[in-house]
């Protein structure tokens, strides 16, 4: 490896310890990550404004996606009250500037752990009453935040915000990473690679395989479920926000503590079978919405 080889990889390392919301934003700047879930979501918006009535003002909670782009659609669509939860503070302090800033009243922020509040049903009560204002909600969005949460916990987690947060008349929307890909150039396939080698552990994080779980549960009897997947690439010409993404993407240090020597090796090899190559990383990515009250082939039609 040369002097200059070297110097790259030791700036891959140094962003190791960057904030998330630093992370996703270079994400989101450099992939068409948002783009795609902005497709889908004006599409549950359509359904959502073709079936209530034109006066309501809709209401929204995005859970742990609060600095993400799609904010802008958010706060344009629901006007009726937009809450924005995440357990990082600094992404909350950048919407309070803008709301600030921008008079956007009707958008609040709540700094919480979405699994400490909605894993139980008394609580997940509480907190539609203390910081929704009673008020519940015609959208639901997790967009990449369920990877904080254990697969095995889905069912009470999505049964309480589905029971207690959703309005008679509403849709989540839930998006995540492929658990699996035989494309060595996928987010899937470096997470279970690393995450497997280093802790023994293979994701179970399925959408797919949750939503024909829901589908056979007697709570989303008269829901409406769709699943949808799709292709996201990113790419940047510089090496510090590739592996700022990449330390994300391999739930460092939220979830998985690689050792200093084990980030070398992980950094060295995206170096040499990504940057070297000029070669995207690929995200096989997942949708799952969930209808309450709804039709969408009505909407759409």
């Amino acid at each position: 490896m040369t002097s200059g080889e070297k110097q790259i990889i030791d700036r891959g390392l140094k962003v190791a310890d960057s904030m998330m919301f630093h992370e996703d934003k270079i994400w989101s700047r450099y992939s068409n990550d948002k783009v795609d879930i902005g497709e889908e979501l004006t599409c549950v918006i359509r359904v959502l404004h073709k079936q209530l009535p034109l006066q309501r003002k809709m209401t929204a909670l995005s859970i742990g996606s609060s600095n993400e782009p799609q904010f802008r659609i958010l706060e344009t669509a629901f006007r009726g009250g937009l809450y924005l939860l995440d357990i990082e503070r600094g992404a909350l302090d950048i919407i309070t500037e803008r709301i600030t800033r921008q008079l956007t009243d009707h958008v609040q922020t709540i700094q919480g752990d979405y699994n400490q509040l909605f894993l139980n049903a008394r609580k997940t009560e509480q907190f539609v009453k203390k910081s929704l204002n009673g008020t519940k909600m015609n959208l639901i969005t997790m967009h990449h935040s369920l990877y904080y949460s254990e697969a095995i916990k889905w069912h009470t987690l999505f049964s309480n915000l589905y029971r207690h947060v959703l309005a008679s008349r509403s849709a989540m929307h839930a998006v995540l990473m492929a658990p699996r890909s035989i494309n060595e150039y996928s987010t899937s396939w470096l997470y279970e690679h690393f995450a497997g080698k280093y802790f023994g552990h293979h994701n179970n994080q399925d959408l797919n395989v949750f939503r024909k779980e829901i589908e056979k549960t007697p709570l989303y009897k008269k829901a409406e479920v769709q699943f949808k997947r799709s292709n996201v690439y990113f790419m940047t010409e510089d090496f510090e926000q590739f592996m700022a993404v990449i330390w994300m993407v391999l739930l460092y240090p939220s979830v998985h503590p690689y050792s200093y020597k084990q980030r070398e090796e992980i950094t060295e090899f995206v170096y040499k079978k990504f940057w070297k190559k000029k070669k995207p990383l690929v995200q096989v990515q997942d949708h799952l919405v969930i209808y309450k009250g709804l039709s969408p082939r009505f909407a759409t039609a």
